[in-house]
């Protein structure tokens, strides 16, 4: 028999609201549910923005029930305005049409979508809503909702009060995701939405929809908006958004991402974000407590997103590249994760013979010859994890791999020359 979506979401603090708990724990209770969450394809990569909701579907279909991820083909080209202060930038349908299609691969790590009751599906809203009848649509979906009803969503009423006014495009938006909790009611089965909190409203008027037209009860449940301790957006960082593409945002940055976040923030985005069971998220949180600086729960949360995200082996080359610049033995790391740094770090290739001077102040370890003694001097620069004694330490010190060379100054300042 399939879990409880309600006992396991609440149970991580991920129900912020919902439709009946004792009706849907019932609904439940009789057998697998299929569920939906949709995003809209506005770029050709998912970011971190999104994975609580595809971590979420993951989470259900651990349970046994049913995923259905919507990309938004059609609403997309219009925009949500949830949670939003101005409209944003409409892309065509081809653009869209293409970043669903790269954005499918990384769903397929994200879910199972094998056959059985507990298969993913994914399903894009252009295929029943691009081109439908204008007249028809009011007709058959218009109807049904007031404009009171809408202009009582938080959604809209922000961006009136807030005096940027929501354009008609904006406005018709809930009225599309409304239909898409019908499309899939009536030709899936889907009987709930999830979200976050910001889509309640969009939720809400979908359900009443679907009740007004096909006469079936469904649900809703939506989880809080991510956001960190310090007010900035969660999933943003100094470079811009953390996408699960590995072209836009590095593994190795993407396991860092996860690693830098604050203790005050692992404390619900572990729960939020993990798969691992509740009692053994909540242990993990007892043992971090214990000692935060050993920041065993950020190390437990980046390893096991980057694996989901990335795979098993690309997480393992994270961590171990984020330990090689962080103390652990250069000469035991492999190759690969050398590779895998010369992508992050500051590198100088070099051909022949070392120029000790001309190589620390080419890779920006030093601006001048003077730098670079006073550095020696000072017991400040290392080489492979060793002290350097004297410039001419980084022409003997042995190449790891027969060809790196790893400096650091200071406590966090890196390069590698690459003697190949």
């Amino acid at each position: 028999m399939p879990g409880s979506i309600v006992a396991e979401f609440a149970s991580r603090g991920l129900v912020h609201d919902s439709t009946d708990r004792t009706e849907l724990d019932a609904r439940c209770a009789r057998g697998p549910l299929s569920a939906y969450v949709g995003f809209d394809p506005t770029a050709d990569s998912l970011h971190v923005g999104h994975l609580l909701g595809q971590v979420s579907l993951r989470r259900l279909q651990l349970l046994g029930h049913r995923p259905i991820v919507l990309a938004g083909g059609a609403t997309g080209m219009i925009g949500d305005p949830s949670g939003r202060s101005e409209e944003r930038n409409l892309l065509d349908a081809a653009a869209l049409e293409a970043n669903v299609a790269s954005i499918s691969a990384q769903l397929e790590r994200l879910l199972d979508f094998g056959p059985g009751p507990s298969g993913a599906l994914l399903v894009n809203n252009a295929r029943w809503t691009a081109g439908s009848d204008l007249i028809a649509f009011l007709r058959d979906v218009g109807k049904h909702v007031t404009v009171n009803q809408m202009l009582a969503k938080d959604s809209v009423r922000s961006r009136l009060e807030g005096g940027s006014g929501l354009s008609y495009t904006e406005f018709s938006y809930m009225l599309l995701q409304a239909n898409d909790f019908r499309h899939l009611c009536e030709h899936h089965g889907c009987e709930l939405q999830l979200g976050g909190s910001d889509q309640w409203g969009n939720i809400t008027v979908g359900i009443d929809l679907v009740r007004k037209v096909l006469g079936r009860s469904v649900h809703g449940l939506t989880w809080p908006l991510v956001t960190k301790s310090d007010g900035t957006k969660f999933g943003k960082t100094a470079s811009g958004a953390v996408w699960l593409s590995a072209e836009r945002t590095s593994v190795y940055q993407f396991h860092q991402f996860w690693m830098s976040l604050a203790d005050a923030d692992i404390e619900s985005l572990l729960p939020w974000f993990s798969l691992a069971p509740a009692a053994d998220v909540a242990a993990a949180l007892d043992v971090h407590r214990t000692n935060p600086g050993a920041r065993n729960a950020q190390r437990s949360l980046a390893r096991e997103m980057t694996a989901l995200v990335h795979g098993e082996r690309a997480a393992s080359a994270a961590e171990q590249a984020a330990e090689v610049l962080f103390g652990s033995d250069p000469y035991a790391a492999g190759e690969g994760i050398f590779e895998m740094l010369a992508a992050e770090i500051p590198t100088e290739r070099v051909s022949g013979a070392i120029d000790p001077m001309a190589v620390l102040s080419s890779c920006g370890m030093a601006a001048s010859n003077s730098e670079v003694r006073r550095l020696v001097a000072q017991r400040g620069l290392r080489v492979n994890g060793v002290v350097v004694e004297d410039a001419a330490d980084l022409v003997s010190a042995p190449r790891i791999h027969g060809r790196w060379l790893l400096l650091r100054k200071g406590k966090s300042t890196y390069a590698l020359i690459d003697l190949r």
